[in-house]
């Protein structure tokens, strides 16, 4: 294992139909079988589809180091919930990773705190790995940014005492996402080495990472420094060849050992 991790999740959210997921998801197992990123271990990659292709897409990244999730989760592992998708199924398909708590659902579907505290609680108790979304709302000071996903990650982690496992937060401001431009590097690195001041002292937290998301692309990663773990990604990695130049931008971080 290398001295320094990146990790790197893309999330399709709702833009792919099933045969344009499961073609996407061939493209990136060949770039993932092939790059050096991948190979020495350096880039630790995640994918999130759409609940429909989660069986194939697990067929198709066998063997690439691709490590598939989900986009949501149920807080229940069973019952009388119609249309619902329980972490105890998503873990039976394959799924190493779950979103959680991302703006778009809190804000069109309403989830409360509560909420993304149940199903924070319900991916650990599945072994699965929350990639926990935070982010104010307005763009803002660095130092109040960190105090707002501060308190957005203990309000997820309020039901979870009983459940130690590594989580992933995905730092993204709401102002940014779907924006033109990601934030100002410099105000980035200031949230996230707020977070991981603090999330790497929680207990049972200390393998935790906070990789950014908000209209991040390719030619990003190589400004943030040591301060953030990797990028959560979105619409800037539909075409695969620009997830392989961040897959190549991480080589040059890794190889180059930046330092900030």
């Amino acid at each position: 294992m290398p001295a320094r991790q990146l990790t790197i999740g893309v999330s399709l959210k709702m833009y792919f139909g099933h045969a344009q997921t499961l073609d996407w998801m061939r493209s990136v197992a060949l770039i993932a079988q092939n790059h050096p990123a991948m190979q020495g271990g350096g880039v630790r990659l995640f994918v999130l589809p759409s609940f429909p292709t989660l069986a194939e897409s697990r067929r198709i990244l066998h063997d690439s180091g691709t490590h598939l999730g989900a986009q949501d989760l149920f807080w229940e592992d069973a019952g009388a919930y119609t249309g619902e998708v329980s972490g105890s199924m998503l873990a039976e398909l394959g799924c190493r990773y779950v979103e959680v708590g991302h703006a778009e659902r809190r804000r069109i579907f309403a989830e409360s705190e509560a909420v993304v505290a149940a199903k924070t609680a319900a991916a650990l108790h599945n072994r699965l790995t929350p990639v926990l979304c935070v982010g104010e709302h307005q763009n803002t000071t660095a130092q109040a940014a960190v105090a707002s996903c501060l308190a957005e990650i203990r309000s997820a982690l309020a039901q979870s005492d009983g459940d130690t496992g590594d989580i992933v937060v995905a730092y993204e401001p709401q102002w940014a996402i779907g924006a033109q431009e990601p934030a100002e590097p410099s105000y980035i690195r200031a949230v996230c080495r707020g977070l991981k001041d603090v999330l790497g002292s929680l207990p049972g937290r200390q393998g935790s990472v906070v990789i950014y998301g908000g209209s991040a692309g390719p030619g990003l990663l190589p400004q943030l420094g040591n301060d953030v773990d990797g990028l959560f990604l979105g619409r800037f990695a539909h075409d695969p060849a620009d997830l392989r130049r961040i897959l190549d931008d991480a080589v040059t971080v890794l190889n180059a050992g930046v330092a900030w």
